[in-house]
């Protein structure tokens, strides 16, 4: 991966109708660089992503693509790559055909057609099954097939959109690692879309948080997951215990207010996972309202002073029964330190 800038977003907004979909997003992705743009349904990283591939026009701002703006490049002249979460496949046509369309379409020799398509298929494990068709093979197999015929053309980015998102959870997971080989394999920049945390964990290189149109936070992999900057990031990863924090203490939806663990800052905001939480013993005190069996841990929720609290404990640790009151600690060693809610 180098250190250079492939692709840059300036100022970009985008819409429909009279909705604004993304407003002034500034974002550069390195050469080789795998980022994910993550973050629920609706805050816009579909829509950044089609945009890049040229399906839908920019409002205003710049898209550049290794130093030449394609803002206003038609979409089969940007040599950008596209794998799609429903795979788009043509159903009448075989495996082989379907990855070797594009490179008909740029009338590539039949020799070299044929080179091109079978070593695509081979890159993906598919090599056997060329004369297939898609009713034919299994779901991660049409996915393979979709990503190698984005790859059969050697475009210069690569985009996809959720595309593990229609998988079992077997089959994400071997997809993930197909497509971590055949990125570093290739060096191809890739811009990955999705919803699902523990994907984008896996895969990036980077991490883009994205909310209402705007990003929210941009780091590695580990940083986002252990240290996010704000409420709402540390929410979406996971983070369900989250209070605003002055002189006064921990203060929570309900008004009320905790005392802060020792050495927390003055202001802004601490956040704690489950299994940051300790239950048990500590300064605290709630009421159990819900407990969760999830197999090799235990969720409890329990009802505070200053809103509700969500801990967990190994399976093989004593059980709290529903409504029962019990002493918690929150301690500053386990939480994230939040910029702001």
């Amino acid at each position: 991966m180098s250190d250079a800038v492939f692709l840059r977003l300036s100022g970009l907004t985008l819409g429909y109708g009279d909705m604004i979909a993304v407003e002034g997003l500034d974002l550069s992705v390195r050469r080789g660089e795998l980022v994910a743009l993550l973050g629920p349904s609706g805050c816009g990283k579909t829509t950044t992503m089609r945009a890049i591939a040229g399906l839908i026009e920019a409002r205003a701002g710049r898209i550049e693509l290794d130093g030449r703006d394609i803002t206003r490049v038609p979409a089969n002249r940007r040599d950008v790559g596209l794998v799609f979460q429903s795979y788009a496949l043509f159903p009448h046509l075989s495996a082989f055909d379907n990855v070797a369309f594009g490179l008909r379409l740029r009338r590539v020799p039949r020799v070299e057609l044929e080179r091109r398509a079978g070593a695509a298929l081979a890159s993906v494990g598919l090599d056997g099954l060329a004369a297939r068709l898609p009713r034919e093979l299994s779901g991660g197999q049409q996915q393979r097939i979709a990503l190698a015929r984005a790859m059969v053309v050697e475009p210069r980015l690569l985009l996809l959109d959720e595309p593990l998102s229609n998988l079992d959870a077997r089959l994400r997971l071997e997809m993930r690692g197909e497509l971590q080989r055949l990125q570093r394999g290739l060096g191809i920049t890739m811009l990955y879309v999705t919803h699902d945390q523990a994907e984008a964990l896996a895969l990036a290189d980077r991490v883009i948080v994205m909310r209402a149109g705007r990003i929210e936070q941009v780091d590695d992999a580990e940083t986002i997951y252990a240290r996010p900057r704000t409420g709402f990031v540390a929410r979406f990863m996971g983070f369900e215990t989250v209070f605003a924090l002055d002189a006064g203490g921990l203060h929570g939806e309900t008004g009320g207010v905790l005392q802060a663990p020792a050495g927390a800052p003055a202001a802004g905001a601490l956040a704690w996972r489950p299994d940051g939480v300790v239950l048990g013993h500590g300064p605290h005190r709630g009421r159990i309202r819900a407990a969760s069996f999830g197999g090799a841990k235990v969720e409890y929720l329990l009802d505070t002073s200053a809103g509700p609290v969500k801990a967990e404990l190994p399976a093989r640790a004593p059980r709290h029964g529903v409504g029962v009151e019990i002493p918690f600690d929150l301690p500053l060693a386990t939480a994230a330190v939040l910029e702001r809610l």
